[in-house]
């Protein structure tokens, strides 16, 4: 018996110096019609990788991250998109999930639940699951936001919810997990000035400690071990750290 006709899909994914990654995000993802990796001047193996599963490789500077995903979807062949990261992979559920949903849509807006695995451990509480990401959309109902860092999908509708997990392998090692939080606090500041927000030591001293007892505490992040209280003690520092950095961008451009 044939499969049931369903709706051409475009996968998206931005890259740069990816390769590490890149080859099983590309094999979970073999079920879509259309790859796109737009990629911002990789030095490694990326191009080739792409190349060897059919995935068109497209060149941009870097934008930011919202723009440069919605660059991506601007390059996609399909209205139906599915935007993932290098580092993300399409669990066999979701695969089914996604291909039902596409088979007979009921919304133009999908989120998927994303697991993170942090320091060798799936994490299934706090702050890393369920990690609700809306990543499924027809481009003409929805679209990325501008922003350079923590960028989300804008939808003009409700959003539908999948089953099965997008597979989020969050760090090769703590070093690159913490110097990527550095690079994210900094954009994350750098929208706190430009927007205009005045940082208060309400923000510098609560914002930390609220996240904690939210995701510790209340979401169980304790039952993840000690992976689990590493990823939400970074996550506070990180809150606590783009505040920081805002302040003392605004302090200094009052000097």
């Amino acid at each position: 018996m044939s499969s049931p006709a369903r709706h051409p899909l475009s996968v998206t994914v931005i890259t740069l110096n990816a390769g590490d990654a890149l080859r099983a995000c590309l094999d979970s993802v073999r079920f879509a019609d259309d790859i796109v990796v737009l990629d911002s001047g990789s030095t490694d193996q990326t191009a080739q990788i792409a190349a060897s599963f059919g995935a068109r490789l497209e060149q941009q500077p870097w934008l930011g991250f919202g723009r440069q995903k919605q660059r991506a979807v601007e390059l996609a062949r399909h209205e139906w998109i599915l935007a993932i990261d290098a580092d993300e992979q399409v669990s066999e559920a979701l695969q089914a999930s996604i291909v039902a949903a596409l088979s007979a849509p009921q919304h133009r807006v999908y989120a998927m639940a994303r697991c993170n695995r942090f320091l060798g451990r799936w994490l299934r509480h706090g702050e890393g699951y369920p990690d609700w990401n809306t990543r499924l959309f027809d481009r003409r109902h929805a679209r990325w936001s501008d922003e350079a860092v923590h960028e989300r999908v804008v939808a003009d509708g409700d959003v539908g919810r999948l089953q099965g997990d997008l597979l989020h392998d969050s760090a090769q090692t703590l070093e690159h997990y913490l110097a990527k939080q550095d690079r994210y606090t900094t954009l994350a500041a750098q929208q706190i000035v430009a927007a205009g927000r005045h940082v208060t030591l309400t923000q510098l001293v609560f914002s930390p400690l609220v996240r904690f007892a939210k995701f510790y505490v209340v979401r169980g992040g304790f039952l993840d071990g000690i992976p689990g209280l590493i990823h939400i003690a970074i996550g506070c520092w990180t809150s606590f750290l783009k505040y920081a950095k805002a302040w003392a961008s605004q302090r200094a451009g009052q000097g």
